[in-house]
């Protein structure tokens, strides 16, 4: 049995502003709002999923909403960085404002 890992399904981060967050992923990046589920491990928020034009796994980027989460800390062995290599992205990036 081969046990090795070929390629990520997905990556999950949380939004304390979740409105934000898709304005941000749809509206600027051009990503496709793949579709919104229940937080299975919190059934009181939801799970946004966001992708190529098809949803192709290994595109796929999601995130817990939790409106008015505090902010995170770097820490060790936690993502600082997230390339998106299949973004349109048909911005001009010193627009863009965080």
């Amino acid at each position: 049995m081969n046990l090795s890992i070929t390629g990520l399904h997905h990556v999950t981060a949380i939004a304390s502003d979740p409105q934000r967050n898709l304005d941000f992923y749809v509206g600027l990046l051009g990503l496709r709002f793949v579709k919104r589920t229940v937080n299975f491990d919190d059934p009181t928020s939801y799970h946004f999923y966001f992708g190529d034009g098809r949803g192709t796994p290994g595109t796929i980027l999601t995130f817990f909403s939790w409106p008015g989460a505090r902010r995170g800390v770097r820490g060790a062995g936690q993502i600082e960085e997230l390339p998106l290599r299949n973004a349109p992205m048909f911005f001009q990036p010193e627009h863009v404002v965080l």
